[in-house]
């Protein structure tokens, strides 16, 4: 299926079951929460997703199981993170093998690869595959910073075909329009810069409490789109405490209790992650209760022009 890169794109959470067995009936639940909002691509196995804890077996079922649920409405997307360029050929083989549309990629984990090694790295699985690719750009948190001179050789492989723009500087949108134009789609990958990213140019959104509030976030993003700012403002003022909880080392146990609020979600994490204890607790759960109670009203942003 081809992917346009463009939207509202949901990395989703992985749901399990309490005594941690994939809990495929919510996870369900949420995917077609996503779809009722509008979103453009379903993601699977990122940092939300618990990716490193997850077996082969498991990313397998979930990849199937999502491409049987869009049933060729929406894309799948799965996430690579490997550590040698061979499994991350291995990944992307089986991806298509279950059914996939498309990539996204971290440079290598662990090992800081150099600028060489991180674009040949990247050729390399693109030369391996025919799926679509979004480089996940995200050097604060995982320490390699994908530079637009490297986006230059990358952009040889035609399958490269998108950014997820995690560096937090909002001007690099601005950078990456400037010397490729269309020919690299550009996703904000930081929740808390969702509107001004689009503002600013980018191509779509992928998001994090999507998974809680998919329609609040497909109704910023198709809004500003619109150029109903105003409207979309109104929204992503309410949405921001919220939307705090992604840019923390507890994001996954954060949005899972904001899935559990708006009853699309169970809390259940896998260890070595644990649910929230304590003062942490009570603060998440304050910022959660708040959202809930000022919810806003919707209008009617499928209508909207994306």
């Amino acid at each position: 299926m081809q992917i346009k890169w463009e939207g509202v794109m949901p990395a989703v959470t992985t749901k399990f079951t309490k005594d941690d067995k994939l809990d495929l009936k919510m996870f369900e639940l949420n995917i077609r929460a996503q779809m009722e909002a509008g979103v453009n691509a379903i993601i699977l196995g990122g940092t939300l997703g618990e990716a490193s804890t997850l077996t082969d077996d498991e990313k397998k079922i979930l990849i199937q199981e999502t491409v049987e649920i869009v049933d060729g409405n929406i894309p799948v997307i799965i996430n690579i993170a490997e550590q040698t360029t061979k499994g991350a050929i291995e990944a992307a083989a089986k991806a298509k093998q279950y059914g996939a549309s498309g990539l996204m990629m971290l440079p290598p984990m662990r090992y800081k690869a150099n600028d060489f090694e991180t674009v040949t790295y990247f050729k390399e699985v693109a030369k391996s595959t025919d799926l679509p690719i979004m480089v996940y750009n995200n050097p604060i948190d995982y320490g390699i910073e994908v530079t637009l001179d490297m986006f230059e050789e990358l952009l040889t492989m035609d399958n490269i075909q998108a950014v997820k723009e995690s560096t937090r500087d909002i001007s690099n949108i601005t950078r990456i329009k400037n010397r490729f134009g269309n020919r690299l789609k550009v996703l904000t990958g930081v929740d808390t810069l969702g509107l001004e990213s689009i503002l600013m140019g980018a191509d779509g959104w992928v998001a994090g409490l999507v998974c809680a509030f998919p329609a609040e976030t497909v109704a910023i993003h198709n809004l500003a789109k619109a150029g109903k700012i105003k409207e979309a403002l109104a929204i992503y003022r309410w949405f921001l405490p919220l939307l705090e909880l992604d840019i923390n080392p507890q994001l996954v146990q954060n949005i899972k209790l904001a899935e559990v609020a708006t009853g699309i979600g169970t809390e259940e994490v896998r260890a070595p992650r644990l649910p929230l204890q304590g003062e942490e607790r009570k603060r998440v759960l304050k910022i959660i209760e708040e959202g809930m109670r000022t919810r806003p009203t919707l209008p009617n942003y499928k209508e909207e022009l994306v």
